[in-house]
This record gives structure tokens, C-alpha cells and sequence, in this order.
């Protein structure tokens, strides 16, 4: 992953729940969408891009964008959130 200067990222939704919070950037010079979850229940900390036209949806359901997308984290797939993640691929 590339390090982007935070000044360049615009926070377009932000949500915070149960200790996990996922924000949704857009980054202007690169038209970039990235969606950060972090998670303190398991001290985790991920980052993926998402298509623009998906980017809510990725929003709404990062850990199973993070699975399309290959991104490990300490969640346990289960089937439903597999074959959500495949619908996303």
C-alpha cells in the first residue's frame, strides 16, 4: 500500500460500533476509494480500495469486501459472508 498524505483524503462517511469504526476516504489527487476498518476488539487495523460505484456497499459491509479483495483479518469467514463476498467480486 502507498502512503498517502493524510491532507490529501476527504472522510465521506464514518461509522463507529460494538469497538469497530470504518471510514470511507476519497483521496482528490488520485480519485482513489478506500475504506479503513479498525477494529479494537481484535487490535486490528485494514485497509482496501473500492470501485467508486460499490464504495457504500464496502461501507456498509467491509469485512466482506476485505474477503473479495483478499485482505486477512482476524474475522472467521462464514459461509453467508463468503458468498457475499463472492457476489462482490
Amino acid at each position: 500500500m502507498t502512503a498517502i498524505p493524510i491532507e490529501s483524503r476527504k472522510e465521506l462517511a464514518y461509522r463507529a460500533s460494538n469497538g469497530i469504526e470504518v471510514t470511507l476516504f476519497w483521496e482528490k489527487p488520485t480519485t482513489r476509494v478506500a475504506v479503513r476498518v479498525s477494529d479494537m476488539q481484535f487490535g486490528e487495523i485494514f485497509e482496501f480500495e473500492v470501485e467508486g460505484a460499490n464504495a457504500l456497499d464496502a461501507f456498509h459491509h467491509p469485512y466482506a469486501y476485505a474477503v473479495s479483495q483478499g485482505v486477512k483479518t482476524s474475522v472467521a469467514p462464514t459461509n453467508a459472508l463468503l458468498d457475499y463476498a463472492e457476489s462482490c467480486a
